[in-house]
């Protein structure tokens, strides 16, 4: 096994900007699902009480629970606002790890991942509460630790999407 030192110092090297924005976008949907199920199993609340606050940064404070239930524009409003982030949090997530070769396999771009989910939270959560208050009230280790897992996701799925690519692109593969 060769040790490989200074293996993660900044090169120039392009993200794979496709595999970041789907990474972003799956592992959005996966924390979007899992957060639905964890309010309802862990609190007891309504799974609606998520996709309700989501929605609420575009349609307004109005649509926050009570009522605690399922609408359909509502909860169309929150995957596409979801989506939107996911988004845009995998294209920062490939623009942090492949310059800095963090992507170089499975175990360390997880970990990086995990890392910048923590920082979103801190960012969602102590920053962006300026603007969207009612998010003062889900600060707990449930996003905490939600956050860490989206992040690690996306990293995990970030190398799979690249690796992926870099098969097919490959000559004789």
């Amino acid at each position: 096994m060769e040790l490989h030192l200074h293996s993660h110092r900044y090169s120039h090297r392009t993200p794979d900007w496709a595999a970041a924005a789907v990474a972003g976008f799956i592992a959005c949907a996966f924390f979007s699902a899992v957060e639905m199920l964890t309010v309802l199993l862990m609190t007891g609340q309504s799974p609606w009480v998520p996709p309700r606050m989501v929605a609420a940064i575009v349609l307004g404070q109005g649509i926050l629970p009570p009522p605690a239930t399922f609408d359909v524009t509502i909860v169309a409003v929150a995957l596409v606002v979801h989506a939107m982030i996911g988004v845009v949090l995998g294209l920062i997530l490939g623009a942090i790890v492949a310059p800095f070769r963090l992507d170089s396999d499975v175990f360390t771009v997880s970990i990086a991942g995990g890392a910048f989910g923590l920082l979103v939270y801190v960012f969602n959560f102590y920053v962006m509460t300026q603007f969207f208050p009612w998010f003062v009230e889900s600060r707990n280790w449930m996003m905490v630790a939600g956050h860490m897992v989206f992040g690690a996701f996306a990293g995990y799925m970030y190398w799979v999407l690249a690796q992926i690519e870099d098969r097919e692109a490959a000559p004789g593969a």
